[in-house]
């Protein structure tokens, strides 16, 4: 009976390559190389060691895992990814890392987990444990830097292409013309074929990628770009509960898949085909940029669709991990001479947001400062268009929503800042100032206006000592989402 050994590899420092400053085009490039990495390197190991293409097991999502015959070809295949990670180490600039573990397939699939996990822990924990050549050497300032390959023309190689390939002698590992082994890029399931998300919003001309400043022309009222950001919630507790490595594996492709193919499917959708453009998917995230208000509407019908997705394939699987997701939406900057910060650094700041609302909460989205629940992005959508028709029918509409955008800014300054005893007296003061209506026209404005300021400052503000004014979130993101709308 042939011995049967699990590999798994991880590539570590993605995040950090991907969002190091670098100009749109080559971040553009370096995202979706980087998300290429752990869908070639499994695949071209087992075509180097003529395995069958079966014996793939994950990728996606930084990670691989592939199954090995016997400790001859696993020998093999430590030389193939010691030489490989080498070469990723070079064209990154040493910030992405590439390791590996392996173990015989014996015993419980909990136990063989544990084994492969505890490895890669360890060589996590310690880079140095392993001898690396160069690593004690004296700096030397004259020192060559590392090539950067991620041209401009990379990214458009990278979506425009039918298959993508590795080569030996390639500097870049990832191949386009006449490689060693090369796969055909597809949206349908297939072992042969690799499964990417790629939509773009293309230039005026159709020649190019659309950069976020073409498509900050694409939003309605303030031409204002962002960055949306996702990651599905407690995805790796819910990976380590499976059961066997067949659950395993099933798990991994199937939200790889997921994200990969509706990605696209809603981006070609044509109230966000020309206005948003994809970054990057994997097996538990993905990362968009684009108008900022199609963002928003992105991020509401994506949640839907993945909420569908794990209700029907999750449903018997115990447990909330791995069925919500979290969002986050980071809107471009102006830095001191008016220019729009680059792509890479909102991405980072996107991710950092994401972070924080992870940390407040699990199945929520980060929209303008506020952590909202997705229900709440629901109302807050409703509000915001009361919000535009209050301020577009009646002739109060401005001044009242003036008024309104400066209390609620008041009363979100540090409590150290403010009174709130007369900031709550404030907010009584100015419903009574808008509650003298006369016209009818003038009273359908003030059900409008008591409904609004129910969603922004609460029902029934009354001045109460010693109580801090609480702003619901949901109407202040409607409120400064009508703001940048107008």
């Amino acid at each position: 009976m042939s011995e049967q050994i699990l590999l798994q590899g991880k590539l570590l420092g993605v995040e950090e390559f991907v969002s190091s400053p670098s100009d749109n085009d080559r971040f553009l490039a370096r995202a979706q190389w980087a998300a290429l990495l752990s869908e070639v390197l499994p695949r071209a190991l087992l075509a180097e060691l003529d395995l069958n293409k079966l014996l793939l097991g994950s990728c996606g999502a930084d990670q691989f895992m592939v199954i090995i015959p016997d400790a001859a070809r696993a020998a093999a295949a430590d030389e193939f990814l010691a030489h490989e990670a080498e070469r990723i180490a070079r064209v990154s600039g040493g910030r992405i890392r590439l390791i590996w573990s392996k173990t015989e397939n014996l015993g419980d699939w909990t136990v063989v987990r544990k084994r492969l996990n505890d490895s890669l822990n360890a060589q996590q924990a310690a880079p140095l444990a392993v001898h690396v050549d160069g690593v004690f050497e004296p700096f030397d300032p004259a020192a060559a830097p590392a090539p950067d390959v991620f041209h401009a023309s990379l990214s458009e190689q990278l979506r425009a292409g039918n298959r993508v390939g590795w080569s030996p002698d390639n500097e870049l590992l990832v191949e386009f013309d006449n490689p060693k082994h090369s796969w055909e890029i597809t949206q349908d399931f297939s072992v042969d074929g690799i499964v990417i998300a790629r939509h773009a919003a293309r230039t005026p001309d159709g020649q190019g990628i659309a950069s976020p400043a073409d498509l900050a022309g694409q939003s309605s009222g303030q031409p204002v770009w962002g960055v949306l950001r996702a990651n599905v919630d407690n995805f790796g507790i819910r990976i380590r509960r499976a059961q066997s490595i067949e659950e395993h594996v099933q798990l991994s492709m199937m939200f790889k898949h997921f994200f990969a193919r509706e990605l696209d499917l809603v981006c070609s959708l044509g109230e966000f085909w020309q206005r948003v453009t994809v970054i990057t998917s994997g097996g538990d995230n993905f990362a968009i940029y684009g108008a900022w208000d199609a963002l928003i509407l992105l991020a509401r019908d994506m949640q839907r669709v993945f909420s569908r997705f794990v209700e029907e394939n999750l449903k018997d699987f115990p447990g909330a991990e791995g069925k919500t997701i979290s969002m986050a939406i980071e809107a471009a900057a102006h830095n001191d001479v008016g220019e729009d910060a680059p792509l890479s650094e909102v991405y980072e700041h996107a991710g950092r947001s994401l972070v924080h609302a992870k940390a407040v909460d699990k199945d929520c989205i980060f929209l303008l400062g506020r952590v909202l629940e997705w229900k709440q992005l629901n109302d807050a959508i409703e509000v915001k268009d009361m919000v535009g028709r209050i301020a577009a029918e009646f002739r109060s509409g401005r001044q009242f929503l003036s008024e309104l955008e400066r209390l609620y800014q008041k009363a979100s300054a540090p409590e150290s800042l403010i009174d709130p005893e007369r900031l709550v007296r404030r907010a009584y003061r100015f419903q009574r100032r808008y509650s003298r209506i006369s016209s009818q026209r003038e009273r359908e404005f003030g059900r409008l206006r008591t409904h609004l300021i129910s969603e922004i400052v609460g029902r029934n503000v009354k001045p109460t000592p010693g109580k801090q004014l609480k702003l619901r979130p949901a109407g202040v993101v409607a409120l400064e989402w009508a703001r940048l709308d107008s």
